[in-house]
């Protein structure tokens, strides 16, 4: 039997021109293994039959060839025809925990009688279990059975136990009308039976409840679209998305050649537009495979284009938009009407909060509702606190459910949620950032609501998580006509770009902050706006266009007669002029700021040019009075509990230290700025101590430790820009 089943599978592999190392890693085994197959001299057992006979579409006829070994033949005959697994999807991959708690569930390593495999659609629940139930199908000699109970049907459950009866042989006119006399005759019939049955598609726990049994060689594996919470001692395995290389190996292995030698990062863009969905990932591979003139940089082209991409993943037989509809049919009208303005949030994950107030809806009931999604996995959990939707499901929503919501509805929706993240944003600044000055109107018409946070690290962490959000509702602001809200967003979000060095994004907001205030006629946010995004430029080392938005921003100032925002501007430049090398104008600049911030008793503004001065007569040379200076900075910034320009300044005046050739007091201070830096979270501000002790070894020839440091904060930050940073031009000047 093993020459018969050897010398088929090379006559099928030979005449459809597979070679043998290709054959082999298309049914994941050894070359060896396979040519010793072939030949006669190694046994092959029914899982491997059964992935040559999927691979060469055999339709069965090589299965059939297998047989074991004389004593097991009676028993294999007896079972043919209750044997009744389909093969498996080609070209499996991935899945390995999934596969051992599969495998640990039907040896009895994990006790129960039922496991269900639940996740979206999509997902490869199907494939999974069908994978599990061969690899352990030769321990259930009485039967595996594969039934689909997505069917219509009136009575799932009577059908499968009418269905499951008849496959053990109880003729028609011996199966009972009462539904639990069904399920006693069913249960008598598995007495000391082992059987596998996969039931696939359940929509409800009530449709299995009555298979079950505490037959301990009985097991059922259920796939289901929802979690079906009322089966209470099953295996729960949730089927997430592949891992990126899984997916990757799925698209390479489906798609043929073209996909198999095409680059990694545009097939990993495939993927990623699929979602890591096996569903889509074999949907676009054989798009690729079936269509002979569309490349692999086509495809993932044509796949970025989100508005089409649901289009895309229908080949006529398998639908990722077929499978969620199915998913939301089971959704009540308000989890429906839920789902929809998710697809309003620009980020791919946000908290209840936010949840509550797009929805119009108080926490509780928010709550509830993604309970329902998430049962049905259309939402994810992330914490308890916090729910992310997968791309394809945001997508699905945007394109078949929002549309049935009226358009002031979404409207509404939109603004709720704008001024929802305004709230926050204002409410987590004011923990960064507590002196700074912030015009009234920021809080203008928002009624008071608990922020997710309640300190400094808790508020960061919102915005560590929030923030690409908050940039992409400033575009929605602005494309809304809500002007006031982008712009007060953008200014919102400065201090915590300022504090990350996220100069694109800061840059970013603040010009549509700035198209807004333009086209409000707004010329007081206008000013504010353009003096922000000056700054920005400032920081990040481009001085010309700096000083340029700064100029723009003292003429508004000064035509609005705002004594504040002009003495802002000034001390906008010379901070400019500092950078720029212009000794003499920044000095007058910053003086004359110093003197207004004192008499108006804006002690931050005061502290921050105090700190200026210090870092301008450094660079003068005059390092007693920069040391004083940033020492009376510090003090000032202590007093005012800001962390971060306390950091800055014990920076300042190490770096003073170090130009008066002090290299031991330099030391000291950049070394308590690297505490003080860990402590405030600043990567920025670490970076530039670890950079200026590296210059300090490397002034006293120790150049492998000042290398090591050097690379440290490389580690922190990237190049600290020399423009801005005295201890950036001395490391690259040696």
């Amino acid at each position: 039997m093993n020459h018969r089943f050897g010398s088929e599978l090379r006559r099928r592999r030979t005449e459809r021109e597979i070679g043998l190392t290709e054959f082999s890693r298309i049914i994941s085994c050894s070359k060896g293994h396979l040519s010793k197959v072939e030949t006669g001299t190694a046994p092959a057992t029914r899982r491997f039959a059964a992935l040559c006979d999927q691979a060469l579409e055999a339709q069965g006829e090589l299965l059939a060839l297998i047989d074991d070994d004389a004593t097991g033949k009676k028993r294999r005959s007896s079972m043919k025809t209750l044997f009744g697994l389909p093969p498996f999807p080609s070209h499996f991959s991935g899945r390995s925990e999934e596969l051992r708690q599969i495998a640990d569930f039907l040896t009895g390593r994990t006790e129960g009688s039922v496991c269900v495999l639940s996740g979206m659609p999509g997902s490869g629940k199907t494939g999974l279990a069908l994978r599990g139930a061969w690899d352990a199908a030769d321990a259930f000699p009485d039967g595996c059975f594969f039934l689909d109970a997505g069917q219509e049907s009136a009575d799932v459950a009577r059908d499968l136990l009418h269905s499951l009866l008849r496959l053990l042989g109880v003729p028609e006119t011996q199966l009972p009308s009462r539904p639990d006399a069904l399920a006693n005759l069913w249960r008598s019939r598995l007495a000391g039976k082992r059987l596998l049955i996969i039931v696939d598609d359940v929509r409800s726990a009530a449709h299995v409840a009555p298979l079950l049994s505490a037959e301990p060689g009985c097991k059922i594996i259920v796939t289901s679209r929802t979690r079906l919470r009322a089966l209470d001692d099953e295996v729960r395995l949730p089927v997430d998305v592949l891992d990126d290389a899984a997916a990757d190996a799925l698209f390479r292995a489906v798609g043929g050649e073209q996909a198999a030698l095409a680059e990694d990062r545009t097939v990993r863009a495939v993927v990623d537009h699929c979602g890591r969905l096996p569903l889509t990932v074999r949907i676009a591979a054989a798009r690729l495979r079936s269509g002979p003139t569309l490349t692999v940089d086509e495809l993932e082209a044509r796949l970025s284009y989100e508005a089409h991409r649901l289009e895309l993943l229908d080949d006529g037989d398998r639908s990722v938009t077929a499978a969620l509809t199915l998913s939301c049919d089971g959704l009540t009208v308000e989890q429906r009407r839920l789902l929809a303005l998710l697809a309003l949030y620009p980020g791919p994950g946000t908290d209840l909060h936010t949840v509550a107030a797009l929805a119009n809806v108080v926490l509780p009931r928010a709550s509830l509702l993604l309970d329902g999604l998430a049962d049905a996995h259309l939402v994810a959990y992330e914490s308890s606190q916090r729910i992310a939707v997968h791309g394809l499901v945001r997508q699905f929503a945007r394109s078949r459910l929002l549309p049935h919501l009226a358009v002031e509805e979404q409207r509404a929706a939109v603004r709720r949620l704008l001024e929802n993240g305004l709230r926050f944003a204002v409410a987590a600044d004011k923990l960064l950032t507590p002196q700074r000055y912030r015009p009234p109107v920021l809080l203008d018409d928002f009624a008071a609501m608990a922020a997710p946070f309640d300190d400094r690290a808790s508020g960061l962490v919102w915005l560590e998580s929030e923030w690409r959000s908050l940039v992409a509702l400033c575009h929605t602001a602005a494309e809304s006509d809500l002007h006031s809200l982008c712009w007060q967003l953008a200014f919102a979000l400065r201090d915590f770009f300022f504090l990350t060095k996220r100069w694109g994004p800061w840059i970013e907001t603040h010009v549509r902050a700035v198209e807004c205030a333009q086209a409000a006629g707004s010329r007081a946010w206008l000013a504010i706006s353009l003096s922000n995004l000056g700054v920005a430029h400032s920081d990040r080392g481009d001085l010309t266009m700096a000083a340029d938005y700064f100029k723009q921003s003292l003429v508004l100032y000064q035509g609005l007669q705002d004594d504040h925002g002009v003495v802002n501007a000034i001390s906008n430049l010379a901070w400019t002029e500092l950078y720029f090398g212009n000794h003499e104008q920044a000095m007058d600049g910053m003086r004359t700021a110093l003197k207004y911030y004192r008499r108006l008793g804006n002690a931050r503004n005061a502290a921050i040019t105090l700190r200026g001065i210090a870092l301008l007569e450094a660079e003068m040379e005059l390092c007693p009075a920069a040391v004083e200076h940033a020492r009376e900075a510090r003090t000032e910034f202590s007093a005012l509990g800001l962390d971060l320009d306390v950091v800055m300044s014990v920076n300042c005046a190490a770096w003073a230290y170090f130009r008066a050739g002090d290299h031991h007091a330099a030391r000291a201070c950049y070394e308590e700025a690297l505490t003080l830096a860990e402590g405030c979270n600043s990567r920025y501000e670490k970076a530039r101590a670890l950079t200026g002790l590296g210059n300090i070894h490397q002034a006293a020839g120790r150049r492998e430790t000042a290398e090591e440091l050097w690379r440290q904060a490389d580690g922190l930050y990237g190049v600290l820009e020399p423009i801005m940073l005295g201890e950036a031009r001395v490391r690259l000047a040696s």
